[in-house]
């Protein structure tokens, strides 16, 4: 067997630390976090409480999962981002980015200064955190221009159609190519081909609003999801897109290729998924290249509509 003082000596060696907590938010023992890469001496926090040491919000967030792993008894894990704006008195001191950690939260079977406690194991996963970031912007985000991709872009039409079917809250969708791109790339070069995208992704940066959701299909095919839009308010929205798009593809000096055409289509109550609103916009972007492009049009079930398989 370990002697009390062997004992305190493995717990003071253990690379994470553990913190012992209290109900009220009273950090009650510290030990461990001898990784010096990641942690600095705690000790100073041992007897102060959670909300003398961290802002309300977080101080909140913490007593919460501890309340948690109190009711539940089992092993309580949790994610979370420790940034200096939620430390009191790091404000402006402390690292830019938030560091992030893994907490196991387990209760104890014995109160601690008459209160019911928790071990709270802090991990620090800032770079396990940062990969994963990387990963899912590379599987998220158009590497050309920078937009959401057609992957992302349907979980977010999925999720707004479920929202519209539940609350019947509108949303328009928005899809429109360049006029004639195959000139840009066959007069021009693909490397201005490749500008001609990332202009368009700029303007759709600037001029939609931050609740849109513009996206590259593929080619010079964009697509934006207009949350809590309905049709008439989205007009105003797609013109001045177009309009911006066109100055700025004239300020490449592009002769032909400078331009968009688009159609628009709401969400409808017999919808019966998602992509019948792509598929409506789709119609409506093949209406506006058959009426003589650089236009975008609402779709019309009224339209005449050719079969548009062979192109546009």
């Amino acid at each position: 067997m370990f002697s009390e003082q062997q004992l305190l000596a493995i717990l003071t060696a253990l690379p994470d630390p553990a913190f012992i907590l209290t109900r009220s938010g009273r950090y009650a023992a510290i030990y461990g976090g001898a990784d010096s890469r990641y942690y600095h001496d705690g000790s100073m926090l041992i007897g102060k409480y959670m909300h003398d040491v961290l802002h309300e919000e977080k101080s909140n967030w913490f007593a919460s999962e501890i309340d948690k792993a109190l009711a539940s008894r089992k092993l309580h894990i949790v994610e979370y981002g420790l940034a200096a704006s939620d430390v009191r008195g790091l404000e402006s001191a402390g690292p830019d980015e938030p560091i992030w950690f893994e907490g196991r939260i387990q209760a104890l079977d014995f109160q601690v200064d008459g209160e019911d406690a928790v071990l709270w194991v802090a991990s620090n996963i800032t770079s396990r955190n940062q990969l994963e970031t990387r990963l899912r912007m590379q599987s998220e985000i158009d590497p050309l221009t920078g937009l959401i991709n057609r992957r992302k872009l349907l979980d977010l039409l999925a999720a707004q159609y479920d929202v519209f079917r539940r609350y019947q809250t509108p949303a328009t969708v928005f899809m429109f190519d360049i006029d004639a791109f195959k000139s840009i790339n066959d007069q021009h070069g693909h490397l201005k081909g490749d500008l001609a995208l990332q202009t368009i992704a700029a303007v759709c940066r600037t001029e939609l609003r931050t609740t849109d959701h513009p996206a590259r299909l593929g080619g010079d095919e964009f697509i934006v999801l207009m949350p809590h839009t309905c049709r008439d308010d989205a007009l105003p929205i797609v013109e001045r897109l177009r309009v911006r798009i066109a100055d700025a593809m004239h300020n490449l000096g592009l002769r032909e290729g400078g331009t968009i055409s688009g159609g628009f289509s709401e969400l409808m109550h017999d919808d019966s998924a998602f992509t019948e609103v792509m598929r409506r916009a789709d119609l409506a972007l093949y209406n506006a290249k058959r009426q003589g492009r650089n236009q975008v049009l609402a779709y019309r079930p009224d339209a005449l509509l050719a079969d548009h398989s062979t192109g546009r």
